[in-house]
């Protein structure tokens, strides 16, 4: 009985010891590193704010469509070909796109604020809160230990591609719509772990493009800003007809 006690306090012992190391394991990133996320951070939010803009310009002109999507395509595209000294001209370039961004998806947020404004709040919400938990989980996590995901997720997003390619041919059901949905929610959430980690490590060999970086999490927070609220407008929709049913009954 004694030796099972021991055995128990030395386990809960290096529970604890765990828990206290992980939550040290910020001390893993050296303040160069920690200096260049902060760099990356602040510019993913100026480029949410400039998407946000794209969004307020859709609704008031109703811009977004093909156009703005291949001039943000266009634009990302500019960014990565140009030379990272010219430091002014790619962050104004990251601006633009993630203007053009907020018009293209400015169509399904104008139709989830015609439905309900608090759908989109909530949407945003919850990316929010999902993108910090996932990121602070990358930066606590050993270093490269998520990397190896980043195979298993670049299937997912081929098997993603392969879906829609059948469904545009063939024709879809709900059922794939709704397979297709989630699963790219969960693609891109793993992606917000991977590229964390593959930020902080390049960063660690001395890439310092804190305006690619920023590029990278910004899409991934799209995707899953884009998803999160296609579910919850789903969602609310469908529940909207099941009372209007009843109402009939």
């Amino acid at each position: 009985m004694e030796g099972f006690t021991s055995f128990f306090n030395s386990q809960s012992a290096s529970r604890n010891r765990w828990s206290y190391d992980s939550l040290k394991n910020f001390r893993q990133i050296s303040p160069l590193v920690q200096i260049h996320l902060k760099q990356v951070y602040l510019t993913l939010c100026c480029a949410l704010v400039a998407s946000a803009a794209g969004v307020y310009l859709h609704i008031l002109w109703n811009i977004g469509g093909l156009l703005t999507t291949l001039a943000c395509m266009g634009s990302m595209v500019w960014l990565l070909s140009t030379h990272p000294y010219q430091e002014q001209k790619r962050v104004a370039l990251l601006m633009v796109a993630a203007l053009f961004e907020g018009a293209s998806v400015g169509t399904l947020i104008k139709a989830a604020i015609d439905f309900d404004p608090s759908i989109v709040i909530g949407a945003f919400v919850g990316c929010a809160v999902v993108f910090g938990c996932f990121s602070a989980a990358a930066m606590v996590a050993r270093r490269r230990e998520y990397l190896y995901l980043g195979g298993l997720l670049s299937s997912g997003v081929s098997l993603l591609c392969w879906l829609q390619l059948a469904s545009s041919i063939f024709g879809g059901s709900m059922a794939l719509f709704k397979f297709e949905l989630y699963l790219g929610l969960l693609v891109f959430v793993g992606y917000i772990v991977v590229d964390t980690q593959e930020i902080i490590e390049k960063a660690h060999l001395g890439d310092l493009d804190y305006v690619k970086h920023a590029l990278t999490l910004f899409t991934d927070f799209v995707a899953v800003f884009v998803r999160i609220l296609i579910i919850m407008l789903k969602n609310a929709t469908e529940k909207e007809e099941e009372k209007k049913k009843k109402r009939r009954d």
